[in-house]
């Protein structure tokens, strides 16, 4: 099979990057590699949004936002940041002209913020056509169908987010749900975080770049593996508290924060391990409750300070009960209920060959 120029320098780029070398100190190979630079332009829409996701990206330190937007995300790639209402220069007119001219080339479509459908999607406007506001959800479907892919940054664009609690007046959806309901097939990638950390969405991005939509595995909500497969449970620092069954019981208190409202055992991301903040800090770190950010039930029903069922607990699952008093009877949880049943098999066993001794004398 014959090899081209792209797919000898893209192969090159990638072994170098894996052995740590650096091509680019040569000049001749540095010229070459520019000339073979595939650009991609990116659209980040902002929707029912706080920005904070924005934010979160703008803070990204290694590598640094510069990094992301001015050198090549991945050897042989660079991404051309076209429209962002919250950095971009240009306004008005020419901000909105730049979005138009890039939805005529291929293209990746960023939305933060969930898609408000309701009063006919009026809500969320974004520029404006012969002197009428122009409503995100417009903007969504239309560029959502030409998109060659589009990633739902944070917990709002992935699921509905905090604008679709209580009775979700704005009729707030993800962006996968709505482009359900519309029939559009583009593939859609969901980053749910409030905020979504910035190296989920580096991450993921340089993966589309190099590979397509289609090579990154999603879990059945369409969040990336690589940095959702695990649960927080499972990583936490108090984890150990938990399987002794010491619990905090009010803010300040040492112990695991379970009876606080903590959503970490049915939460998935690997916020333990990645932390924010250039690795600096994260909630429980902080001695907050997960929050379960990352989950489709965000910021759930009722109180955030309430508890959740918990199931599917990895080893050691044999942990102490967790909501006991003197007036009440012991929870039985799935470890004692384990317990109790190996015990009573102990003794069903014992009573039987009681019996066959009895029947042999």
């Amino acid at each position: 099979m014959a090899l081209t120029r792209r797919s000898f320098l893209k192969t090159s780029a990638a072994g170098t990057a894996a052995l740590g070398v650096s091509l680019f100190d040569n000049p001749t190979m540095r010229s070459a590699f520019a000339s073979a630079v595939q650009e991609t332009p990116v659209v980040w829409l902002a929707s029912g949004c706080c920005s904070g996701c924005s934010v979160s990206l703008l803070n990204s330190l290694s590598p640094r936002i510069q990094d992301v937007l001015l050198d090549q995300v991945l050897p042989g790639h660079h991404i051309s940041l076209n429209f962002h209402p919250t950095v971009m220069a240009a306004s008005g007119d020419m901000a909105m002209q730049a979005m138009y001219d890039t939805e005529e080339k291929p293209f990746v479509l960023v939305v933060e913020g969930s898609v408000m459908t309701a009063d006919s999607g009026v809500m969320c406007e974004v520029g404006e056509d012969h002197g009428h506001g122009i409503p995100g959800v417009e903007h969504i479907r239309r560029m959502g169908k030409k998109a060659k892919a589009v990633i739902a940054a944070g917990s709002c664009a992935a699921f509905g987010g905090v604008n679709k609690a209580n009775m979700n007046p704005s009729g707030s959806i993800g962006v996968k749900e709505f482009f359900a309901q519309e029939g559009i097939t583009t593939p859609t990638i969901s980053l749910p975080g409030c905020a979504m950390h910035p190296d989920w969405f580096v991450g993921t991005l340089a993966a589309v770049l190099l590979h397509g939509p289609e090579a990154i595995k999603v879990d059945q909500y369409g969040r990336p593996e690589m940095f959702y497969r695990k649960l927080i449970h499972d990583n936490c620092p108090l984890r150990g508290q938990f399987d002794k069954g010491v619990f905090a019981e009010k803010m300040g208190d040492e112990g695991c924060l379970y009876k606080l409202g903590c959503k970490g055992p049915v939460t998935h991301s690997d916020c333990a391990e990645r932390k924010f903040n250039s690795g600096t800090n994260w909630c429980i770190d902080n001695r907050h409750p997960c929050q379960g950010c990352t989950e489709p039930e965000y910021p759930y029903e009722g109180s955030m300070w309430d508890t959740v069922p918990i199931a599917g607990v990895t080893p050691p699952g044999l942990y102490p009960p967790i909501m006991t008093d003197n007036k009440t009877s012991v929870d039985v949880t799935p470890g004692y209920a384990a317990l109790a049943g190996l015990a009573a098999g102990a003794v069903g066993a014992k009573v039987l060959g009681k019996k066959s001794d009895s029947d042999k004398e």
